[in-house]
């Protein structure tokens, strides 16, 4: 019962695939599209094509020369249709560039009515029933088509291609010499080769396009590595002045002689609510500290300012580098958090100078003004090549996170003179 049942199942499935043939040859001969040609300079656009274009006309037109001699045989009277036909499959060739579908099935159709034509006045010694010329303009066809379809529906194609053949040869009026073997061959030659460069084709867009999304995936994620290292510096700035206010209202009751109750639970309100705000910076600096490798002495050693530039610059210069400072304006203590983004960006970029330009001078430039602080560093052209960044750098990227940050600015590029400028305009005042 078993054995029964199985095999009524696969008849069915039989039966099944037999009723959708018609749709499936209707879809994929027909129906469906081909694949677009890339536009010149895109991921597997053929750089050749304008080239290959002019060969296939060439090719056509001498295939078309050599056809009307197959067609008009000793004299012949076909010469009324030979021109035409051999010009209609002439053109269906090259229209396969643009329309390789319809160009095939033009070709094929046409391929039938020329040997209907030509087959009673045909000589012995001729092929059949397709001619030299015949198999090249078939091949072309298949070429152009596989080119542009998936493999599957080329393969449908190719086998129409045989079977139509096979077909044109079974009623004829004489003897010829049947070559079957030599177009079938060669058609299906350039159904493989047309196939394999389709693949490549394919394959190469993906890499590309691959390559695009790892390269946007590795940039996202060095944006939001650069992100959490500010914050982790910021936290200190953030968590000194939540301190801050903790202890004032702690202490602010004592201050005042015989304070009432109604101030006393305001104060201890806004003290408990520091410590809680405080206790949660202190959790989420700890989820994006916990994959940091930074030593402990690190993690825990206050935040840089701009007091602590002549050291830093002091240090560059140990490493070999000339540099000089300039502040114009009267300096004066920042908000914390523009120190702090000042000061990394001048680390920063003096560290772009140590690494891209090698013995080049360097100028760090301070500008205080009564609603921003400017930072400008530049350099001179490097006396030899630099080391080439591999991937996407932190450096520029961290200084335009922190620029932005503050609502300021940050641009950099090329000086005529060889070099590079940084310069970031920072504001005193929240942007909001």
């Amino acid at each position: 019962m078993s054995k029964l049942s199985g095999m009524t199942g696969v008849g069915g499935r039989v039966v099944a695939a037999l009723r959708g043939l018609p749709r499936m040859l209707r879809e994929d001969l027909w129906t469906a599209p081909v694949d677009p040609v890339p536009p010149v300079g895109t991921p597997g656009s053929p750089v050749w094509r304008p080239a290959f274009g002019m060969l296939l006309t060439l090719g056509a037109a001498a295939l078309a020369l050599a056809h009307v001699s197959d067609l008009i045989p000793h004299g012949a009277a076909v010469a009324e249709y030979a021109v035409l036909l051999v010009v209609l499959q002439s053109l269906a060739l090259v229209a396969g560039m643009w329309r390789p579908l319809h160009a095939w099935w033009a070709s094929l159709i046409l391929m039938i009515v020329s040997v209907r034509i030509a087959e009673p006045v045909m000589t012995p010694g001729e092929l059949f029933p397709w001619t030299g010329p015949e198999i090249a303009l078939q091949s072309g066809a298949l070429f152009l088509l596989t080119l542009r379809v998936h493999p599957r529906r080329a393969v449908l194609a190719l086998a129409l291609t045989l079977l139509t053949g096979l077909a044109s040869s079974s009623f004829t009026t004489q003897a010829h010499n049947y070559a079957l073997d030599v177009g079938a061959l060669t058609v299906v030659t350039a159904v493989v080769t047309a196939a394999a460069l389709r693949a490549l084709r394919v394959a190469r867009t993906e890499l590309v396009e691959q390559s695009e999304l790892t390269e946007e995936e590795r940039a996202r994620r060095t944006l939001l590595e650069e992100r959490n290292r500010i914050a982790r510096e910021l936290h200190d700035v953030v968590a000194h002045h939540m301190s801050v206010i903790s202890i004032q209202a702690q202490v602010a009751p004592h201050l005042v002689e015989n304070p009432s109750d109604e101030l006393r639970e305001n104060l201890a309100g806004i003290r408990e609510n520091a410590v809680e705000a405080l206790a949660e910076l202190r959790r989420v600096l700890g989820v994006l500290r916990s994959q940091d490798a930074v030593a402990d002495g690190l993690r825990h050693a206050p935040q840089p300012t701009l007091d602590r530039l002549d050291e830093l610059i002091g240090k560059v210069r140990s490493a070999g580098v000339t540099v000089v400072t300039e502040t114009t304006g009267r300096r004066r203590p920042l908000p914390p958090g523009v120190e702090l983004s000042a000061f990394r960006i001048v680390q920063e970029a003096l560290s772009n100078v140590l690494r891209h330009a090698p013995g080049a001078r360097a100028r760090v430039e301070l500008g205080y003004r009564s609603a921003t602080v400017t930072v400008r560093v530049t350099n001179t052209a490097p006396r030899s090549p630099g080391r080439s960044a591999e991937g996407v750098g932190h450096g520029l990227l961290g200084m335009r996170e922190r620029a932005a940050m503050l609502g300021g600015e940050l641009t950099h590029g090329r000086t005529p003179g060889g070099g590079y400028e940084v310069l970031a305009t920072l504001p005193l005042e929240d942007p909001a």
